[in-house]
């Protein structure tokens, strides 16, 4: 496993926070720090492929015009929560 050796600074009041944490939990200030830049990190790795999947499906849309209209989603989802194991709507133009 490689690392990556960082040194933070932290203003006095979250430091106390995190030491707090830390010690209430049981566990090391740095193991504390890792779990919350890992948390960070698939957070945003999620909203990135969730920007280039909306992005994605703008184009898609420019180029075709298929779509669904909300109404139409709505009714899908609502069947969906009732249990209905249905398809989603087919795209039209």
């Amino acid at each position: 496993m490689t690392s990556l050796a960082a040194t933070l600074e932290l203003d006095a009041a979250t430091e106390a926070r995190l030491r707090r944490l830390a010690t209430a939990r049981k566990l090391p200030a740095q193991g504390l720090m890792r779990e919350a830049i890992e948390q960070y990190v698939e957070r945003e790795e999620a909203n990135e492929r969730l920007n280039e999947d909306t992005l994605a499906a703008w184009a898609a849309y420019q180029a075709t015009g298929e779509h669904i209209t909300g109404e139409e989603a709505d009714a899908w989802l609502a069947r969906l929560e009732a249990g209905e194991d249905v398809p989603p709507p087919l795209a039209h133009k």
